[in-house]
């Protein structure tokens, strides 16, 4: 027979099992920096991309984007079509199949000199099958999602 302190404990259990289940699901919410933090200029440099600091930071779109350096900073701010990530930062892929989802900063690809993000690595490599194809539908489904 379990008492009124069991069940208790019961629930208790429970619900910290529920808290520890759904932490380690993926968030597909997307931060609200763009590139959760990183520096977009950086994703062009040839080498991995830096995070950026809250000390250089600049709007772009509604965006807050982050620099490692008031150059890069700059930079941006001089033409931020020149740097910022397709799609506002969403995963390429995502918006090619009709929905926003964040992304891994770090599952990325410059294509003719424009920066693409992706959800995650295994998403990336999904998308890496035909990137052209995917970015025509991105770019096709971009508008409607904006």
């Amino acid at each position: 027979m379990i008492n009124r302190r069991g069940i208790l404990g019961l629930f208790a259990a429970a619900a910290g099992s529920a808290m520890v289940a759904t932490s380690a699901l993926p968030s597909f919410a997307k931060s609200p920096l763009a590139l959760t933090g990183y520096d977009p200029v950086t994703y062009f440099s040839g080498k991995s991309p830096k995070q950026g600091r809250a000390e250089f930071t600049a709007q772009h779109r509604g965006l807050t984007y982050q620099f490692s350096s008031s150059r890069n900073r700059d930079a941006f701010l001089a033409n931020p079509a020149s740097y910022a990530p397709q799609f506002d930062g969403y995963c390429a892929y995502g918006v090619s199949r009709g929905y926003k989802v964040g992304v891994d900063p770090l599952a990325y690809k410059v294509v003719a000199g424009k920066l693409y993000v992706n959800y995650s690595k295994s998403v990336q490599r999904t998308w890496s099958r035909d990137i052209s194809g995917y970015i025509s539908k991105a770019n096709r489904n971009w508008p409607g999602l904006n």
